[in-house]
């Protein structure tokens, strides 16, 4: 979720169907100014005993964050309820560093123009982080789940959206405070240029979703023992809140564009208001009553373009629609990792012919079909039967043919003279062993781990 700062009286209230769609509308870009944002989230843990660090205690949190200023970062802080700031992020050239509930450190890159870029970024982040690490004795896992925490292990982070999130949880599902404080992801925001380019990167990419959790599922543990999964924070995902997550049948009717999301994100039940510095609770409560004034929390106020774009962030289907797309299928990784995510979805969609080829995959597919690949890849990884015949493995191949594709036409040439195609290196390997990364951490558990699985922090970034 975005780190908001401020809020203003002066903001004009959202009031018509067009203001509810003025995001998306205002999304389209021309294709040359179609941009890649990658966000990443990463596991910090004490490499003495290997704890999960608080908020305030010296060399944690907060004083990892502040540590980034040598790199130039600036501070973004929050008014907590007994009138102190706290730092929870920090702002800089490369995009910004926050907080998720427990700790979890995430990078939202910078909008850059091509993979060499979102790659470097990367690499710039994880040495900062590293640098500040080894004097702060504080190491970084890349997992989707921590393997060995219990969620009283784990201290919740001073911001103020967090105590909300985590009161309504237990009401709506099972699994959502694991989602807020035991999971990892990496995820990447894409462009479009029209209603109907965004409709169609919205299908091909929830409908190819599971393929992605599939190729990047890398949870196989909770608290220390194997959990019969894969990617269990994909399948956290299907226990937090049946209001805000899943497949999102309506997007494949006809018809739909702006007017029927903002129509699904009326829906949404609501968290908070942001005013003042402050968030008030609204968990729960119509986004439908804000725009009447009825409101139960704000009586008589009206919702601002501020507090329609905060809603935006608060429904976390399989890909979200705001001024962008967001593709969220995937488990936290490594450096490599972090890098092939970007290069799967821009080479599936930011090709024409390769969108074609990507939506000719899955064109066929029924609601049922997708409901189905969605339940089976967090269990099954590449053993997945897909519609038609064959494996999750055989749809691997051809959509990583396509994104190959897509990717040397886009021609994007580094100073070496190579093109972007060789960011999806790790995920051809992926497809060629029929492994997914889960499955290599489990043979070494079964193997020569000797089923401790503390082994599983050597590797950290």
């Amino acid at each position: 979720m975005s780190t908001r700062e401020t809020s203003s009286s002066d903001e004009p209230i959202i009031e018509t169907l067009d203001d509810l769609t003025a995001p998306m509308r205002h999304g389209e870009k021309p294709k040359a100014d179609w941009r890649i944002g990658t966000e990443h989230e990463k596991f910090v843990y004490r490499v003495a005993d290997r704890r999960a660090p608080s908020y305030g205690e010296e060399g944690g949190i907060r004083d990892l964050l502040m540590s980034l200023t040598k790199f130039g970062w600036e501070p973004i802080e929050e008014l907590a309820p007994d009138g102190t700031n706290n730092v929870i992020a920090m702002r800089g050239a490369d995009g910004t560093v926050s907080l998720e509930p427990a700790g979890q450190l995430e990078l939202s890159g910078a909008p850059l123009e091509n993979l060499h870029e979102t790659c470097a970024e990367t690499g710039r982040h994880l040495a900062q982080v590293k640098e500040i690490g080894e004097r702060l004795g504080v190491g970084f896992l890349g997992l989707g789940m921590w393997p060995d925490k219990r969620r009283d292990d784990l201290s919740v982070m001073p911001k103020g959206r967090y105590k909300i999130m985590m009161d309504h949880m237990p009401r709506v599902g099972n699994l959502g405070l694991d989602m807020m404080l035991r999971t990892c992801t990496i995820q990447v925001n894409l462009d479009y240029s029209s209603e109907a380019d965004m409709v169609k990167k919205f299908r091909v990419g929830l409908a190819l979703q599971p393929l992605a959790t599939a190729l990047f599922a890398n949870s196989p543990f909770t608290e220390g023992q194997p959990n019969g999964y894969l990617s269990y924070r994909s399948h956290i995902w299907s226990d937090t809140d049946p209001h805000r997550t899943g497949m999102l049948p309506f997007v494949f009717e006809d018809g739909f564009g702006y007017e029927r999301w903002a129509e699904y994100m009326l829906d949404v039940p609501m968290y908070f208001v942001f005013r003042e510095g402050r968030y008030i609770d609204a968990a729960g409560l119509s986004f439908r009553d804000f725009l009447a004034g009825k409101l139960s929390v704000l009586p008589g106020e009206r919702p601002t373009a501020s507090d329609w774009w905060d809603h935006l962030s608060t429904a976390f289907p399989e890909v979200r629609l705001k001024s962008f797309l967001e593709m969220r299928g995937a488990d936290g990784g490594p450096w490599s990792r972090i890098c092939a995510l970007p290069a799967f979805w821009v080479g599936l969609l930011y090709d024409s012919q390769a969108l074609d080829a990507a939506w000719d995959l899955v064109k066929d597919w029924g609601m049922e079909e997708r409901e189905r690949l969605r339940s089976d890849a967090p269990k099954l990884g590449l053993d997945t039967p897909i519609p038609g015949g064959g494996t999750m493995q055989d749809l691997g191949r051809e959509a990583l043919a396509i994104a190959h594709k897509g990717l040397a036409a886009r021609a994007r040439i580094n100073a070496s003279g190579d093109n972007e195609t060789g960011y999806l290196e790790t995920l051809d390997e992926i497809v060629s062993s029929g492994k997914v990364p889960a499955q290599r951490l489990l043979d070494a558990y079964h193997g020569r781990w000797d089923e401790d699985v503390s082994q599983v922090y050597a590797y950290s970034f």
